[in-house]
C-alpha cells in the first residue's frame, strides 16, 4: 500500500510501470519540502523488493526492513549537517551500485536534497546515470530543481509532486492522527499543502515555534531604521551560512507573509495563511501601498531564485532590506540612506 498522500496520478504511473516492467533507472522527484518526496521514494524502494503480488504491501519482510531503514539494498544519503553533498558521498554509492543486490531484487539509492550536490559530485553522478548498472534505481529528491545540473535532470524521469489540498490534510490529521479539528485546521493551513510539515510538528519537531520566531523578527522591520535592518540582515546571513536549508525555510515564511498582505489589500482575508496573525497583518497592510507590497514580493522571489547561485548571503539580504517598504515611502527610505551612511 502506497503511503504517500494526494499524489494519485504519480502512484498510478508507478503502478503501471511496475506491472509492465518499465521502471526507469533514475527518477527525479521534485516538489516542495515535506510534500512527500521521501515517502514516495521509500514506497517505490519497497515496491521494487516487495515479496507480495501487489507491491508495495508494507508487511512482508523486505518492506518492513526498508521501512525500518535496515535493508542492505536500499541506501539513503543527503545533505546532513554539511553545506553540500560531496564527491566522496557519490563515490561510496557508486561502489555499492556496482555490487549485485544482497538481500532483495533491486538496489535503490535515494539522494535527498539532491540540489545540494557539489559540482564534482553531480558530475560523478552523471557518469553513473549515463552507464547505469542493472537492477539499480536512483531516486533524486529535490525541492529546488533549478539548482541541479541540466545534464543530470535530463538523465532522469521526472515525478513532480504537488501540494495537497488543505481539506485533505485536515482529514488525514483528524482521522489518522486523532488531532483536534481546530488544531488540524490551523496546521493544514500553515503546512501549505505539505503533510510532512504537520506530521513533523506532531512528532515534536519545533517547526511551529521556529515559524513564530521568524515572524516575530519580521514584525518590527517595517518601522526599523536602516541600521537596525542591516543588523538583522547580518544576523540572518550568519544562520544561512551554517545551514543552507534555513534560507529556503525563511524565504517561504516571508513569501507567505507578504502574500497575505497582498490578499488583505485585495479584500481576500479569508485566504490568508497566517490567520492567527490577522490583526498584525491588517495593521501593516493599512500602512502599505499595494505597489510597495507587489514590488517587495518581486524582490523576495528574485532573492529566492538567486539563492541557488553563489550569491553572498549578507549582501543579498542587505539589498533586500533596502527594498523593504516603510510607512513613509521610497523617498523617505532614500533620505534615510543618505543620512545614516
Amino acid at each position: 500500500m502506497w503511503r504517500v498522500i494526494g499524489q494519485d496520478r504519480i502512484v498510478s504511473l508507478l503502478d503501471y510501470c511496475l506491472r509492465s516492467n518499465a521502471i526507469a533507472h533514475a527518477y527525479l522527484v521534485t516538489g516542495p519540502r515535506h510534500v512527500g518526496k521521501g515517502t514516495l521514494a521509500t514506497d517505490l524502494a519497497c515496491a521494487l523488493n516487495c515479496e507480495k503480488p501487489e507491491p508495495p504491501c508494507g508487511e512482508c519482510a523486505s518492506c518492513r526492513r526498508i521501512l525500518e531503514g535496515k535493508h542492505a539494498d536500499v541506501t539513503v544519503t543527503g545533505l546532513g549537517s554539511g553545506a553540500e553533498i560531496g564527491i566522496d558521498d557519490i563515490r561510496a554509492l557508486q561502489r555499492l551500485a556496482n555490487l549485485p543486490p544482497y538481500e532483495g531484487m533491486s538496489k535503490a539509492f535515494i539522494i535527498d536534497d539532491a540540489e545540494y550536490l557539489s559540482t564534482e559530485a553531480a558530475n560523478a553522478l552523471l557518469k553513473i546515470l549515463e552507464e547505469p548498472p542493472t537492477k539499480v534505481v536512483w531516486l533524486l529528491l529535490a525541492a529546488e530543481e533549478g539548482r541541479l545540473l541540466p545534464t543530470v535532470v535530463s538523465r532522469c524521469q521526472r515525478l513532480a509532486l504537488r501540494p495537497v489540498p488543505s481539506e485533505k490534510i485536515q482529514e488525514v490529521l483528524i482521522n489518522s492522527y486523532k488531532v483536534d479539528p481546530d488544531r488540524a485546521r490551523l496546521m493544514s493551513r500553515l503546512c501549505r499543502g505539505c503533510l510532512g510539515r504537520a506530521i513533523a510538528a506532531l512528532s515534536g519537531d519545533d517547526m511551529l515555534e521556529r515559524r513564530s520566531q521568524r515572524l516575530a523578527g519580521l514584525f518590527p522591520l517595517l518601522t526599523a531604521s536602516l541600521a537596525e535592518r542591516f543588523a538583522y540582515a547580518q544576523e540572518l546571513a550568519g544562520e544561512l551560512g551554517k545551514d543552507r536549508r534555513t534560507g529556503a525555510e525563511i524565504m517561504e515564511i516571508w513569501l507567505d507573509w507578504w502574500r497575505d498582505l497582498m490578499l488583505i489589500k485585495a479584500g481576500a482575508r479569508y485566504a490568508i495563511v497566517n490567520a492567527e496573525h490577522a490583526v498584525a497583518l491588517e495593521e501593516q497592510a493599512e500602512r502599505l501601498d499595494p505597489t510597495d507590497i507587489r514590488e517587495f514580493l518581486t524582490s523576495l522571489v528574485r532573492l529566492q531564485r538567486e539563492s541557488s547561485t553563489n550569491v553572498n548571503p549578507r549582501l543579498a539580504l542587505e539589498s533586500l532590506m533596502l527594498d523593504l517598504p516603510g510607512g513613509a515611502g521610497a523617498h523617505t527610505r532614500r533620505a534615510s540612506i543618505r543620512s545614516e551612511f
